[in-house]
């Protein structure tokens, strides 16, 4: 790891892809590096696409990287990517829809597995976003994995979510279910084509309407596009950037910078108490005698998690 920070900062790709390659895999020594990163980040606009499986996200990215690209901004690309049940890796589609872009210098795609992970994310997404912001790159889209209805971790990790929706899908219900209806900041009725995507559109706004569609200032628009042709970019790039524009003028945007970083700071507790517990319990010999009591009835299981707080010298809490 020596010496990677300044190859980062220097805008070399080989070194970003090994970093964010060690940050995935939690090696030695990578959050060395992403610590000098973080006084180099803070000018990238997070931006997150999220929304129904199917829904046409990936080819929606396409074209917001194309738009982005015409106004000569470098754009970075976290495609959240299923897990290979062999592997364990990304299963690479967003890469491969993306192909287009292969040969821009001003375009990074990187996908990243969940691994396991709900809310649509990946473990490492806050670090490879690090990563990217201080390479310099001007856009960070962080794509959703497509699960709908967990989806709504991306709300705390970047400053504009749009979520993205299509006719016929039950699109309103599958909405409320996964909470997507209170993260959006812009929503997007894609394959606008369809005839019944008036339909859809009407039926958003009367979800939209009852859950008060202003919120804090800002009222949550409803994009109609065609990914495939697209029809529709421009207006939704216009809507993105009010919203930008919207949280730097607004305390909304100091309260989502808070909750972005409490939300990291968290992630972080979190991850340094599971590698704790996972050590405690490979030097006691593993799980397995906890396992025999538990099936022998001679324990319960809060009463095995709790003797493992107990050797991580945790007090007992009241749940």
């Amino acid at each position: 790891m020596s010496g990677l920070a300044q190859r980062v900062l220097g805008g070399e790709v080989r070194a970003a892809a090994r970093l964010m390659r060690a940050l995935d895999d939690e090696l030695p020594g990578a959050r060395d590096v992403l610590a000098q990163l973080h006084g180099h980040t803070g000018r990238a606009f997070l931006l997150g696409v999220t929304g129904n499986p199917g829904a046409g996200k990936s080819t929606l990215t396409d074209q917001l990287i194309r738009h982005y690209r015409g106004l000569d901004k470098r754009v970075a690309v976290i495609a959240i990517d299923p897990s290979s049940p062999f592997s364990g890796g990304a299963i690479l589609g967003d890469r491969i829809r993306m192909q287009d872009h292969a040969g821009d210098s001003g375009v990074f795609i990187r996908s990243l597995a969940t691994r396991g992970v709900l809310g649509g994310l990946t473990a490492s997404t806050r670090d490879v976003i690090t990563v990217f912001d201080a390479m310099g790159f001007d856009v960070v889209i962080v794509e959703t994995v497509g699960v709908g209805q967990d989806e709504v971790d991306v709300a705390n990790t970047v400053e504009t979510s749009v979520v993205v929706t299509v006719p016929g899908l039950g699109d309103g219900v599958q909405a409320i279910k996964a909470g997507l209806l209170e993260i959006a900041d812009v929503f997007v009725v894609n394959k606008a084509d369809h005839p019944d995507a008036k339909r859809a559109e009407r039926h958003l706004a009367m979800l939209l309407d009852l859950e008060g569609r202003e919120r804090r200032g800002w009222a949550v628009p409803i994009v109609p596009t065609v990914a495939t042709r697209g029809e529709g970019i421009a207006t939704l790039v216009e809507h993105i950037e009010a919203h930008r524009g919207f949280l730097a003028d607004a305390p909304e945007g100091r309260r989502r910078a808070r909750a972005r970083q409490q939300a990291a700071l968290l992630d972080r507790v979190y991850a340094m108490l599971r590698h704790q517990a996972a050590g405690i319990i490979a030097r006691s010999g593993g799980l397995e005698p906890l396992l025999d009591a538990l099936e022998r009835r001679e324990i319960e299981p809060y009463g095995a998690a709790l003797r493992i707080l107990q050797a991580m010298g945790l007090e007992r809490g009241d749940g």
